[in-house]
């Protein structure tokens, strides 16, 4: 019996799109950004991250909803879309006035972080180019309807950018749930998002109303508190030892108020410090939940989209038609390994992935 009703692939050009905005992420690599002199670039975007997991890694048919400026930084972030095998055919191409008084591309500076310091992240993304998308400007018809696609993903980061991004994400969700597609959503809370616009409360407004749309909701720990107002008890004795039992009360609560959603996951995480995390996930799907393996004291290389590859992970499970345990598995393994490389994006192949949930070593392979 399937866990969700998604549409065959025969039927469908896409496997995944997502919605949202794609930035240049500039990396100090082990140093700051306050003080280095080089930065490496990489692509990267809560939404589009998933998307390119799950063309990267798991071999689906992706493609992601933006806009970006045309000039030669727009055109280095779409090589490195390219670069990653995701389409470019619904990215809106916006004219560049010479300056980007009107219109940019987002740039986040990130360090990783290490032992007792934490990663530090560091956005410049006012006025871009995706921030400015509006109702109306994209055909959906010919996306969900035409084309055809069986999972579509977008979240609460492109949901915060603007006054227009929330009515886009709507008009985007009516449409796919329309032509059957099946709708996630990343709650992915950013305090620096919201904090000009009205904060939590904020947050939560957008968010509630978003929800209602939404089959199958994803978050943190901590996301679904500052984004639905369900509070999990003693957080903080939670986060110390990922002790999963109120996460699902609160998950069980979020599943009474929303009966639309079809599942609800949440990544569950103990920073130790910035470069060892205890690291795990729940799946609620068809009225149970399910644990993904624990992983006490994981190596961390690079913490910035971990989430996003568990989401992707757990998206391809459940387009495989796989368990619900292993597809919270699938999940928490990719988001895993995800960490192990720098950059916002996956570097790892579903071979390891696979190798990783049955519990493989580390050696070296030859």
């Amino acid at each position: 019996m399937a866990l969700l009703n998604i549409k065959e692939k025969s039927k469908c050009k896409y496997d995944i799109v997502s919605l949202g905005e794609i930035m240049l992420r500039l990396d100090p690599g082990e140093g700051r950004i306050h003080t280095t002199r080089s930065f490496k670039v990489w692509e990267g975007g809560g939404e589009y991250n998933v998307a390119r997991g799950l063309r990267r890694c798991f071999g689906k048919d992706a493609a992601v909803i933006s806009a970006i400026v045309d000039n030669p930084v727009g055109r280095l972030l779409e090589d490195l879309i390219l670069q990653g095998g995701v389409s470019t055919d619904y990215i809106k191409w916006v004219p560049f006035d010479g300056i980007g008084r009107k219109s940019r591309v987002g740039l986040n500076f990130t360090e990783r972080g290490f032992g007792v310091r934490a990663a530090l992240g560091c956005s410049d993304r006012g006025h871009s180019a995706a921030s400015q998308l509006k109702k109306g400007e994209i055909d959906w018809k010919q996306i969900f309807g035409r084309a055809g696609v069986r999972w579509f993903h977008t979240g609460g980061i492109f949901a915060a950018l603007s006054e227009s991004t929330p009515e886009v994400i709507i008009e985007a969700c009516q449409a796919a749930r329309e032509a059957g597609t099946i709708i996630s959503y990343d709650l992915n809370y950013r305090p620096s998002l919201w904090k000009d616009i009205g904060g939590q409360a904020k947050a939560q407004e957008i968010n509630r109303e978003i929800a209602a749309y939404v089959d199958v909701m994803l978050g943190n720990e901590e996301d679904f508190t500052a984004c639905l107002g369900f509070k999990v008890d003693d957080l903080d004795v939670q986060l110390s030892k990922l002790d999963p039992l109120n996460f699902k009360k609160m998950i069980d609560n979020a599943v009474k108020s929303y009966p639309n959603f079809k599942a609800v996951a949440t990544t569950l995480r103990h920073a130790k410090t910035a470069s060892i995390n205890d690291w795990g996930a729940i799946l609620y799907i068809n009225g149970q939940f399910y644990d993904a393996i624990l992983r006490e004291d994981l190596e961390i290389m690079d913490r910035v989209g971990g989430g996003d590859s568990f989401a992707s992970g757990l998206i391809y499970g459940l387009l495989e038609g796989k368990s619900p345990a292993e597809a919270v598995n699938y999940g928490a393994a990719h988001g895993a390994l995800a960490m192990t490389t720098p950059g916002d994006t996956t570097m790892v192949s579903l071979n390891e992935v696979e190798k990783v949930m049955q519990g493989s070593g580390a050696r070296v392979e030859r």
